[in-house]
């Protein structure tokens, strides 16, 4: 019983992502590298940032403030991550686009690089999965499961995956709107990407007060929600741009 509740917890936290990943990122071998490589830079971030904060633990588990200065550095970090990995991305579509007039070939689509957005979103939401919830779940493969005092309601696994679950498609959109909105100037698109990611953070503070999990947990989905709604608006206004332009 123990297997089956440990292989569940990893499909909360990554089911939706392998979906995502089957459905649309598979087709392409360009997006599986995007992915993999997405994955990897951010992993690469995230162990940039707790090797820097290893210095300052353990950190004054009496109060709040010292891990919302460590949310606030951290999200601030990610973002200038996310910037450069954009002028990468930036760099690699020229080429492509210098490759297609060469060989005669159309260049690439919003579509095409809407996926290829998706596909650096996709590695971030699981560069975060697998540092703050499958790096936690190899006990709740063992004979017990485990509770904190701040959230005696859920188990502390099923709560690290459902949160997992909420960053990993917040990551997965916002990638979408930054590129978005870095391609078009579009200010609105730039700022509600640090602004979402900062308020998402910030709200998984909820957990260290006494049931704050009820109430933390479901914010953090509304700004999944929030995300999600944004990028379907996005995408969706843009498509009808496309097909205009096209008649």
């Amino acid at each position: 019983m123990t297997l089956a509740a440990g292989i569940g917890y990893a499909l909360v936290a990554l089911g939706p992502s392998l979906s995502l990943f089957i459905a649309v990122i598979s087709k392409k071998p360009f997006l599986i590298l995007t992915v993999l490589s997405s994955t990897l830079v951010w992993l690469i971030s995230l162990i940039v940032l707790s090797g820097a904060w290893r210095a300052f633990l353990p950190l004054n588990t009496a109060s709040w403030w010292p891990y919302a200065i460590l949310i606030i550095t951290s999200v601030g970090f990610q973002e200038l991550v996310r910037i450069f990995f954009w002028k990468a991305y930036k760099k690699l579509e020229d080429v492509l686009d210098a490759f297609a007039d060469r060989v005669s070939k159309p260049r690439l689509f919003w579509t095409d690089k809407m996926q290829i957005a998706l596909a650096g979103g996709l590695g971030h939401g699981v560069a975060h999965a697998v540092f703050f919830c499958l790096g936690l779940l190899t006990p709740a493969f063992g004979p017990a499961t485990f509770y904190v005092e701040k959230c005696p309601q859920i188990p502390f696994f099923l709560v690290s995956s459902i949160v997992a679950l909420a960053f990993v498609t917040i990551h997965t959109f916002s990638m979408v709107i930054a590129f978005s909105g870095y391609a078009e100037g579009s200010r609105l698109g730039q700022v509600f990407v640090p602004i979402v990611h900062l308020i998402a953070g910030m709200l998984t503070l909820s957990n260290l007060a006494s049931g704050g999990c009820i109430v933390g947990v479901p914010l953090l989905y509304l700004m999944a929600v929030v995300t999600l709604a944004y990028c379907g608006k996005m995408v969706h206004q843009k498509l009808i741009e496309e097909n205009r332009g096209r008649q």
